[in-house]
């Protein structure tokens, strides 16, 4: 295995001539040891007698195809990142070949300085694996008693396991652990990965954690949310537009791929993406190049594809509102974030880390949640999943007036005849006497803008009764003026004139 500052070995496996020169000479000049067979038998032949960093393979070949070279690897759990090139407009050939492990693909013609970074990023994401091993066998030395294994032994990669954005995703059930387990072994390929799941769920986080976990980590992270661009700009929004493309386009600008060169491009929403524009993306998945709107010639693009839609995508591909090849080719890896009813015994470790977050942002001190409110928590069917968990306890932390949270800071008093006496039981037991039922009333189609009225009014009432005074208000909601001040801005509240006691 190369370090940084040593060469690769790389195993070229093409029946053309020139093709195979033109690839062994690029390489030798990036200081590449390489060796070439013109077909699988001398391919197998090389790799009975070494083993290489990096493989680079042409599909079709004389004795057949560079995809049975891949399966023979993986069963063999040979250790080279494999690269396969295949045909023009070859979509399904590209899909196969990174399901069966490929770390990346290239489309003929080869630009040759895409074969590069090809080369450079599956090095980086094998250095990156090895590393993680001898960091995980150095950590089960030291902290693993005689005979045992450590809990980082047995669940990975300290790389992968250290990422910020995998630590933020909560919870020990079974979804979880095999949703993170997942993360950590799609990030080290290049394969598109689209991630489903309800709102609220998460979606973005798991994305972030793939990113966080690859050897992008470095590079850019950028976020589209594809249902909030205009149809009329998505173009240029996604391929950048040269000056005097349109109407106010005064300077060249980039695009998201552009802006996410070397990183991961997520496409949020995906459903939600005009057809015309699916088919645009389309060919830049297949070319990976892109040409910015008014502008000529095209440019190469490189970047990681993560998409993720709380819609059914195979219901609109039957509606004929989603292209089936572009769905074909975003869905190469699935992950799905499980709904919060489906986990419900995560609720405590989830509600924590929320309010140790929310807590944080705005400067308080993490308050204690009594029994009685995490009752109420379980009593909520929480359709908006962890993001309406997050609403309720902002709002909770703003009403809230004692060291610890009641039901009564999560909504209206007589809500609160409803929350059950013991933490775990939702139905009164057998022979108790019925809770009273509150009238029904009109659940809020917008849970956070209702939300957000709500404490707006409060923070309003006690303003004016206090004279606009921020920090009299404050000490009457038992806020601090740190607080004060971030619901106030947070809310859009129009202050009548500055305090002067409380420019602290």
């Amino acid at each position: 295995m190369p370090t940084s500052n040593t060469p690769a070995s790389v195993l070229v496996v093409d029946d053309e001539p020139d093709l195979r020169t033109l690839y062994e000479l690029t390489l030798l000049r990036e200081g590449h040891a390489v060796v070439a067979a013109p077909d699988l038998a001398q391919a197998r032949e090389w790799l009975a007698q070494q083993r290489f960093d990096v493989l680079i393979s042409d599909m079709r070949l004389p004795d057949g195809l560079g995809l049975d070279l891949l399966r023979e690897l993986a069963e063999a759990q040979r250790p080279e990142k494999s690269i396969v090139i295949t045909a023009y407009g070859s979509a399904e050939n590209a899909v196969e070949s990174l399901k069966a492990g490929a770390f990346d693909y290239l489309t003929k013609p080869v630009d040759l300085k895409q074969l590069r970074s090809a080369v450079t990023a599956a090095l980086q994401s094998q250095r990156q694996s090895v590393t993680g091993s001898v960091l995980n066998a150095v950590a089960g030395a030291v902290a693993a008693p005689a005979g045992g294994a450590t809990d980082a032994a047995r669940k990975g990669s300290p790389l992968a396991t250290s990422a910020p954005s995998l630590q933020r995703i909560v919870g020990g059930s079974p979804s979880i652990v095999q949703i993170k387990a997942r993360i950590e072994k799609v990030a080290s390929s290049m394969a598109p990965v689209l991630i489903l799941g309800e709102s609220g769920t998460g979606k973005e986080l798991v994305a972030r954690a793939v990113h966080d976990c690859s050897h992008r980590s470095a590079g850019p992270f950028v976020a589209v949310n594809c249902g909030a661009i205009p149809e009329n700009l998505i173009e240029a929004e996604f391929f950048g537009a040269r000056k005097g493309a349109y109407t106010g386009a005064t300077t060249d600008r980039d695009g998201y791929f552009q802006a996410a060169r070397g990183g991961t491009l997520f496409l949020d929403e995906i459903g939600d993406l005009p057809l015309a524009m699916q088919a645009k993306l389309l060919r830049v998945i297949q070319e990976r190049r892109v040409r910015a709107l008014g502008g000529v010639q095209e440019e190469a693009v490189d970047v990681r594809l993560v998409s993720a839609t709380h819609r059914d995508l195979n219901a609109l591909v039957q509606a004929g509102q989603f292209r089936q090849d572009l769905f074909y080719r975003l869905n190469v890896i699935g992950l799905r974030t499980p709904a919060l009813r489906e986990r419900r015994d995560d609720l405590p470790l989830l509600v924590q880390a929320l309010l140790e977050r929310l807590c944080a942002e705005s400067g308080q001190k993490v308050p204690d949640l009594s029994p009685r409110a995490m009752a109420w928590l379980r009593s909520r069917e929480l359709p908006g999943n962890v993001r309406e968990l997050e609403n309720l306890l902002q709002r909770a932390l703003a009403l809230s007036s004692g060291h610890a949270l009641e039901p009564e800071d999560f909504g209206e008093s007589e809500d609160m005849q409803e929350v059950p006496t013991q933490p775990d039981t939702l139905e009164p037991a057998a022979g108790s006497p019925s809770i009273p039922q509150r009238p029904p009333e009109d659940i809020p189609a917008d849970l956070q803008t209702y939300l957000d009225e709500q404490e707006r009014q409060v923070l309003m009432k006690a303003l004016r009764e206090s004279d606009f005074n921020r920090t009299a208000a404050a000490a009457r909601l038992g806020l601090n003026l740190r607080q004060m001040r971030y619901r106030i801005q947070r809310l859009g509240i129009a202050m009548p004139s500055p305090d002067d006691d409380d420019t602290a």
